[in-house]
C-alpha cells in the first residue's frame, strides 16, 4: 500500500500551511456535534434557568459562534475563512442528562469549514462546563465529531 504524504508537512518534515491558492472557490458546509453529560441536579438548574452565571444555552451558542470566527487564531495551520454563516444550537437532552450541541458553518472559500464547525461545537460545550461547573464539576464532554461536510472539488 502506498503511503500518503501528509499535506501539513513539507519534504523536510516541517509543519506548513497548505497552499490553497490554486484551488477554486466553492460553497462549503460543515456540521459538528457533541454533548456534555451532567448530574440530574445540574440539568434541572439549567432547565429552570437557575445557574448563577446566567442563561446557559444562549451563552453557549454565542460562544460557539465567536469561536468559529476565530478558529484560525486557535488552530495554527488553519486558513482564515470568510464565514457566511455559523449556526450553533444547544439543546437540553434529558436522556443524557445534559446538553447536545450542533454547529454548522457555511463559507464560499478555497478550503473547507470543518475545523470551524468542530471549534464552535467544542467551545460551546466548554462554555456549558464553565457556567455549570459549580453545580457539577464531574461533567463529561463527549463525542465531538464532524457529522457533515460538503463542497470543494471532491464533493
Amino acid at each position: 500500500m502506498a503511503r500518503r504524504r501528509l499535506s501539513h508537512v513539507d519534504e523536510g518534515g516541517r509543519a506548513r500551511m497548505v497552499d490553497v491558492g490554486p484551488k477554486p472557490v466553492t460553497h462549503r458546509h460543515a456540521a459538528a456535534e457533541g454533548s456534555i453529560r451532567m448530574s440530574k441536579e445540574a440539568f434541572a438548574l439549567i432547565k429552570a434557568n437557575r445557574i448563577a452565571k446566567g442563561d446557559v444555552l444562549p451563552v453557549a451558542e454565542i460562544a460557539g459562534i465567536a469561536a468559529a470566527k476565530r478558529t484560525d487564531e486557535l488552530i495554527p495551520l488553519c486558513h482564515p475563512l470568510p464565514i457566511d454563516q455559523v449556526r450553533v444550537m444547544a439543546t437540553l437532552d434529558p436522556r443524557l442528562p445534559g446538553v447536545r450541541v450542533r454547529a454548522e458553518v457555511r463559507v464560499e472559500a478555497k478550503t473547507g469549514a470543518e475545523m470551524e464547525a468542530l471549534t464552535a461545537c467544542a467551545v460551546a460545550l466548554l462554555t456549558v462546563y464553565d457556567m455549570v461547573k459549580a453545580a457539577d464539576p464531574a461533567m463529561s464532554i463527549d463525542g465531538i465529531r464532524l457529522i457533515e461536510k460538503s463542497g470543494g472539488t471532491g464533493s
